[in-house]
């Protein structure tokens, strides 16, 4: 029996909700109020009072509204939905408010004039699923309506939705004229009906040499489906997703670093979601400007989702596009287009990533919506010079580090509340005390001013603990350097290099056992992991005391980076414990080739193990090999 006041009813429940409200609300919130309140006040409340629902609650952006009749509430969305359009006709499409709704049939506890239960979770699921301007409904409601309304519908498949434990069938509501009456099954050979406005926009696109088609998501063509049992990694078991760069369509080759750009800031940001599984930008730019099938993206990297998109500047333009695949499956789950000034890049990627959160039933938690939108910059020109200073840095040259050092600080005037030209400033910094003796300590001290003003800016940005750990790191303080690089592993879960680097650290502080599973995390997110990612993890094994799969890591390294003498080190002491002292002055004979001037002596002083013995045991290894003092 039910508690007193409390009763259960079949009901038609409408969820509806603004698209990219954040973003709206950010450029003008006066307007954007005022633009809500005038289309609930002369369109929603009037339409809903005429189709007899009720307005269970209103939520800032979004509505639950319950219906007795299913009917009457697709019929009441269709008629939102088409005079929306009518409405918002001559509004200017980065200030126009749109709106998706789910509508759902389904049972729901009725307390008081509120409204509960999985009829409602359901309708608020299938409005995650509905384009702007858009409609979604559930099997259950297009059972019943079918056939009474001058609408079409399309079948978007049995959908798995978060909470609810059988999937459910979702139909999109084809609200244009030519669509009435019309069931499309896109499995069913045949089954697809363009509307005269879509056709007339794709033949423009073709001629114009675009490519529009493909973002009409309902008739997009699947693709091949993955094989599980072909993919060279397990299926992790939160969605797991690859972002493939994003094509640059500007017929400018200059204009291929904001392709990138935008693309490496999607893969950080989405990285920084423990729900999420993100494989690194280093195994995703694999296939950059290669003609590759989403199939073999799935199978080669180990995951079920691949974003794909493209990005086009025009003046001061941005066309963006992108589309989210279910490789499994075989089809598109979301396709967006988006045609915004060039400073509002960073709200695009918000709006793309709040597009996946809803395509893979991803919930944000307390605590995680104000850090996982990376706070970008406004300034495009500061961006533009922050990515050219990117492009020197990652050369690892001295020189080149320098020049990189001056475009982060010119892009620092253009945008001085911007916090990551200041993480990659204390960087450059770092990697001048490291290889650098001649002005170590001030290099870390410009290097520490740098990533506390960094902190001070951002203190949700996980590159800013990363880099004050690297600061400690330096100047050899292991325990602070790990509380500082456990933060950046908290705040970025999926960022590969953090987890590395942690792990590397762990081995100095003697937690070698801790340091092999954050080696193997990292190696996952990152397939095409960094050549050092195998050195850190033979010193793992060798510290521990595996020295057959330690000579293998190191091995490993050497063949890949035969030049440096790190890797050479760890395999003779891998092959001196294993009592192969042949292979091991073999390659301690390479390794005085590479660098005739080693010696042990200043071989310690860059060694920072707090195990004093195991670092005496570790020497002692070299010398017999014949490496001198």
């Amino acid at each position: 029996m039910a508690p007193q006041g409390i009763e259960r009813r079949l009901a038609a429940i409408l969820a509806a909700d603004v698209v990219g409200y954040s973003r709206l609300m950010g450029q003008d919130e006066a307007g954007t109020l005022a633009q809500l309140k005038s289309h609930r006040k002369d369109l929603f409340d009037p339409k809903i009072a005429e189709h007899r629902g009720r307005v269970v609650k209103l939520m800032g952006d979004g509505a639950l509204v319950a219906f007795a009749s299913v009917v009457d509430a697709v019929q009441c969305a269709v008629e939102i939905q088409r005079a929306m359009v009518q409405r918002t006709a001559e509004v200017p499409k980065d200030k126009c408010i749109q709106f998706r709704i789910g509508i759902n049939l389904g049972d729901v506890i009725v307390d008081g004039d509120d409204i509960y239960g999985d009829g409602v979770n359901v309708a608020a699921r299938l409005e995650g699923l509905a384009e702007p301007d858009g409609i979604c409904i559930s099997g259950t409601a297009f059972d019943q309506v079918r056939n009474k309304l001058d609408v079409g519908y399309g079948f978007l498949g049995e959908q798995r939705v978060k909470n609810i434990a059988e999937p459910v069938r979702a139909y999109r509501v084809l609200i244009e004229s030519e669509a009435a009456g019309k069931i499309l099954d896109p499995e069913k050979p045949g089954a697809r009906w363009w509307p005269r406005a879509a056709v007339a926009a794709i033949l423009f696109a073709l001629v114009a040499g675009g490519s529009a088609a493909i973002w009409l998501r309902p008739w997009t063509p699947d693709v091949e489906p993955a094989s599980p049992e072909r993919m060279a990694f397990p299926l992790p078991q939160q969605p797991s997703i690859a972002v493939l760069p994003f094509d640059n369509l500007s017929g400018d080759p200059n204009q291929e670093a904001i392709a990138d750009g935008f693309t490496e800031s999607l893969i950080t940001t989405l990285a920084q979601m423990p729900g999420l599984f993100v494989i690194a930008r280093n195994s995703t730019f694999v296939y950059k400007s290669a003609p590759v099938k989403v199939k073999q993206v799935a199978e080669d990297l180990g995951v079920r989702y691949v974003l794909e998109g493209s990005i086009q500047r025009d003046a001061d333009t941005l066309r963006i596009t992108a589309q989210l695949i279910d490789a499994l499956e075989g089809h598109h789950l979301w396709a967006g287009k988006f045609d915004r000034d060039v400073n509002a890049m960073f709200a695009v990627q918000d709006e793309i990533i709040r597009e996946i959160f809803t395509a893979l039933q991803v919930e944000l938690v307390a605590g995680e919506h104000g850090r996982v939108w990376q706070k970008g910059t406004d300034n495009f020109e500061a961006y533009l010079t922050w990515l050219q200073g990117w492009k020197y840095y990652r050369r690892y040259t001295k020189d080149d580090r320098a020049i990189a050092r001056q475009l982060f600080q010119q892009a620092i005037e253009m945008d001085p509340d911007w916090a990551m030209p200041f993480t990659t400033i204390a960087w450059t910094h770092i990697q001048d005390a490291e290889l650098w003796d001649d002005s170590r300590a001030e290099s870390l001290k410009l290097a520490a001013a740098a990533a506390q003003r960094a902190l001070a800016l951002d203190d949700t940005y996980p590159g800013v603990y990363a880099a004050l750990g690297g600061v400690h790191e330096a100047k050899g303080e292991i325990e602070q350097a790990i509380a500082y690089h456990e933060k950046a592993v908290a705040l970025g879960p999926n960022i590969s290099v953090y987890h590395a680097i942690l792990a590397y650290n762990l081995t100095d502080a003697g937690r070698a056992d801790e340091a092999i599973p954050m080696l193997e995390k990292a190696m996952r997110l990152d397939p095409s992991y960094q050549p050092w990612y195998l050195q850190a993890l033979g010193d793992a094994y060798n510290a521990v005391g595996r020295y057959a799969e330690a000579a293998e890591a190191h091995k490993r390294f050497v063949d890949r980076q035969p030049e440096k003498i790190w890797g050479h080190a760890g395999l003779i002491a891998s092959y001196m414990w294993l009592g192969r002292k042949d292979e091991a002055q073999s390659h301690a004979a390479e390794l005085l080739r590479i660098d005739p001037k080693f010696s042990l002596a200043s071989f310690r002083k860059r060694l920072k193990y707090k195990d004093q013995a195991y670092l005496e045991r570790l020497l002692d290894a070299l010398r017999k090999a014949g490496l001198p003092e």
